[in-house]
C-alpha cells in the first residue's frame, strides 16, 4: 500500500499528453480559472473606477473648502492624499488578487468603495468645523474623508488585471492596456467634473451619485460572479440584499449631512448671514471666511476696517465722480459706497464668479446698470482689453482663501494696471498678512517696480505680527494727503516703507509664491 505522505508519480496516457501539448491556453481567467471577463468589460471596469477616484479628488477640495479654505495648500493636501490612496490601494489589490480569486472580491470591493465615498460627505461635515487652515489640518481632513474610498477603489485595477491574465505571455499587453484604460478614465473624470459637473450640480449630490453607481455596479458583479463561489445561489442573493440595504441606508445618512452653503458656485461656497444686531446688515461668507458686509439700507456703512481705510484713501482724489475699476466684486460694498457718495461715477467690476454676482443682486441689494457694470471673467485676462488712461482709481480686492491669487500679485500685472490709470490715478489693494509679513513686503517691492510712489496703511498698533488687513497704495505722482482715521490704521510711506520692505524681492510671473509667503503666520 503506498504511503499517503509520499508524493506519487503522475502518469498520463498518450491521449492526455497530446491534449496538453496541443491545447490553446484558456483565457477565461487567471490560469484558466473563474468566469470569463471580456476585454471590453475589463477596460470599462478600470475606466469607471479610475474616473470615480478623480471625481472624488476634484470634489474633495470643494467639500473641504468651507472649513479649511481654498488655497494652494488645500489642493496640495487633497492631491497628495489621493495619490497615497492610489499607491496603497494598488499594492493591497495586487496582494489580494494573488490570495483569493479576484472575481470573488471585485464586486464587494466596488460596494465598499461606494459606501466609503458616500460616507465621506458626513465625515467632512462632522470633523471639518474643528479643523484649522494649516497644512496638517488640511491633510488630516482629507485623509479621514477620502483616503479610504480612494484606497479601496484603486485596488480594483490589479484585481481586473489578474482576471485577464490567462497567459503569462500576455502580461505586458494586458497590464499596459488596463493602465491606459485607467488613465483615460482618470482624464474623463477630471474633465467631466471640472468642466461640467461642478458647474451643473452641487458637490454632495455628485459624490452621492458616484457612490450609488459604484454600489450598484458592485451588487451586479457580486450576483453575477459570486454564485460560482457561494455554496448556494440563495447565499449570494442574501448577501446582495444586505449589501443593497446597507448602501441605501448609508446614502440616506449622507444626504442628511448638514448643508453648509446657501449657493455652491463653480468657485466657492456662498452664504449670506443676517446680522442679528443690525436688521439691514448682511455678512457674505465665501468658504469659511467672512468676505463682505453690506447694509441694505445704508450703502455708506462700512463695517470692515479695510473698507474704511480704502474710503479714506479714495477721498484723497479730487471731488466729483470717479472712473473706478474694481478687481473682485464679492458683496460689492465699495462700488456701492462710491456710487452713493460720488454720484455719476462710472465703475467697472471684474468678478470671476457669476453665481456670486447673482447672490449680490438677489440678497445684497446690488443694482447694476450703465454706470455700475460687471464683467464676468478672470481679472488678469480682462485687463488686457481695457483702454489706456481709463480710470482714476483701481481697487484690488481679490482673494482665494487668505491669499491674493498669485497671478494678480506680480510686476507684470501691476504694469498693466498702471497702463489703465490716468496720470494722477491711484492704485490700492487689500492684503492680509501677519508674522514676518513676507507677502506684504514682497508686494510693496512689486509695486515699487511700477509706481514711483508707494505707501501702506498698517494696523493702528503699527509694527505688529498679528494677522491683519493692510492697504497698499501706488501712484505715478506724489501721493495726495490722506486723512486716515488713526483708530483704523497708520499711514507709512517713504523711509518707513523702505524699512518694511527691507530688501524683499518683487514678485514676477516666473516666481510668485503668494500662498507660501502668506503662510508665515
Amino acid at each position: 500500500m503506498p504511503d499517503p505522505d509520499t508524493p506519487q508519480p503522475v502518469t498520463n496516457s498518450a491521449d492526455d499528453t497530446a491534449a496538453l501539448n496541443s491545447a490553446e491556453p484558456d483565457r477565461s481567467g487567471p490560469l484558466g480559472v473563474g468566469p470569463r471577463v471580456s476585454r471590453t468589460g475589463a477596460y470599462a471596469l478600470v475606466f469607471f473606477t479610475s474616473a470615480a477616484v478623480l471625481v472624488l479628488e476634484i470634489i474633495a477640495g470643494r467639500l473641504m473648502a468651507p472649513y479649511v479654505g481654498v488655497s494652494l495648500e488645500t489642493f496640495t493636501g487633497v492631491i497628495g492624499t489621493i495619490l497615497a490612496g492610489i499607491a496603497v490601494g494598488s499594492a493591497i489589490g495586487g496582494r489580494l488578487a494573488d490570495a483569493v480569486p479576484p472575481e470573488r472580491v471585485i464586486g464587494p470591493t466596488l460596494v465598499l468603495g461606494g459606501v466609503l465615498a458616500a460616507v465621506s460627505v458626513p465625515i467632512v461635515a462632522t470633523i471639518g468645523p474643528s479643523m484649522g487652515t494649516d497644512p496638517l489640518s488640511i491633510v488630516t481632513l482629507a485623509a479621514f474623508s477620502f483616503l479610504a474610498p480612494t484606497t479601496v477603489l484603486s485596488a480594483i485595477s490589479p484585481m481586473v488585471a489578474k482576471v485577464r491574465l490567462g497567459d503569462l505571455g500576455d502580461t505586458g499587453r494586458v497590464v499596459g492596456s488596463l493602465s491606459a484604460a485607467g488613465t483615460f478614465g482618470a482624464l474623463a473624470g477630471t474633465f467631466v467634473t471640472g468642466f461640467v459637473l461642478v458647474a451643473a450640480l452641487p458637490s454632495r449630490p455628485t459624490v452621492l451619485a458616484v457612490a450609488a453607481a459604484l454600489i450598484l455596479a458592485g451588487i451586479v458583479l457580486s450576483r453575477r460572479w459570486g454564485r460560482q463561489y457561494a455554496t448556494s445561489g440563495a447565499r449570494t442573493d442574501r448577501a446582495s440584499a444586505v449589501g443593497a440595504a446597507l448602501a441605501v441606508g448609508l446614502l440616506g445618512l449622507s444626504s442628511l449631512a448638514p448643508e453648509y452653503c446657501d449657493v455652491e458656485s463653480a468657485y466657492s461656497c456662498i452664504r449670506v448671514v443676517p446680522d442679528p444686531d443690525r436688521p439691514s446688515g448682511r455678512s457674505l461668507y465665501l468658504a469659511n471666511l467672512r468676505n463682505s458686509y453690506v447694509d441694505l439700507d445704508d450703502p455708506t456703512y462700512l463695517d470692515f476696517r479695510y473698507f474704511r481705510l480704502a474710503a479714506d484713501v479714495a477721498a484723497g482724489l479730487p471731488d466729483g465722480p470717479l472712473d473706478a475699476l474694481h478687481l473682485g466684486g464679492a458683496g460689492f460694498t465699495f462700488p456701492r459706497y462710491i456710487e452713493t457718495l460720488r454720484p455719476g461715477s462710472d465703475q467697472l467690476v471684474l468678478e470671476i464668479d457669476e453665481a456670486l454676482v447673482d447672490v449680490a443682486r438677489d440678497e445684497l441689494g446690488l443694482v447694476t446698470g450703465p454706470q455700475l457694470r460687471v464683467g464676468i471673467g478672470d481679472a488678469r485676462t480682462a485687463i488686457d482689453d481695457l483702454a489706456d488712461d481709463s480710470f482714476d482709481l483701481v481697487v484690488g480686492d481679490v482673494f482665494s482663501g487668505l491669499s491674493v491669487p498669485w497671478h494678480l500679485t506680480t510686476a507684470e500685472v501691476m504694469a498693466e494696471l498702471d497702463r489703465t490709470l490716468r496720470p494722477n490715478g491711484l492704485f490700492l489693494a487689500n492684503i492680509i498678512d501677519g508674522g514676518k509679513r513676507r507677502f506684504l513686503r514682497a508686494e510693496l517691492a512689486t509695486l515699487a517696480t511700477t509706481f514711483d510712489h508707494v505707501a501702506v496703511v498698517v494696523p493702528p498698533q503699527g509694527d505688529t505680527t498679528a494677522i491683519a488687513n493692510y492697504v497698499v497704495i501706488g501712484s505715478d505722482r506724489p501721493l495726495p494727503r490722506f486723512d486716515i482715521d488713526p483708530v483704523d490704521g497708520l499711514l507709512w510711506e517713504g523711509r518707513a516703507v523702505d524699512d518694511l520692505v527691507d530688501g524683499a524681492d518683487a514678485l514676477t510671473d516666473d516666481f510668485a509664491p503668494a500662498d507660501q509667503l502668506t503662510r508665515n503666520f
